[in-house]
């Protein structure tokens, strides 16, 4: 999670798709280059230890846009395929 937050902070596009599930992962991935990602607080985590292969995680992410600051929560699902944690879906959104 910490890691697809810091790459949605400096716009790396290319690592939120290859850490996507490729069930539930988009063709393209566009995002705001107005928004600027400044902080994660994981709330909390369910499961997802070594010798899980399923995770939960709820987060809040906060965000400016332009003098506008805003924040994001949601629970997100993620699966280990070959070792590899992957996004698979947002299970709720705030």
């Amino acid at each position: 999670m910490r890691s697809r937050f810091t790459a949605f902070a400096v716009g790396d596009t290319g690592y939120l798709l290859s850490t996507w599930h490729p069930d539930t992962r988009p063709a393209v991935l566009d995002l705001d280059p107005d928004q600027h990602w400044y902080r994660l607080d994981i709330v909390r985590t369910e499961r997802g230890g070594p010798l899980d292969d399923q995770g939960v995680v709820a987060f809040v992410a906060h965000y400016r846009s332009g003098r506008e600051r805003g924040r994001l929560a949601e629970t997100s699902r993620f699966v280990r395929v070959d070792r590899q944690w992957l996004y698979v879906e947002a299970l709720s959104q705030d």
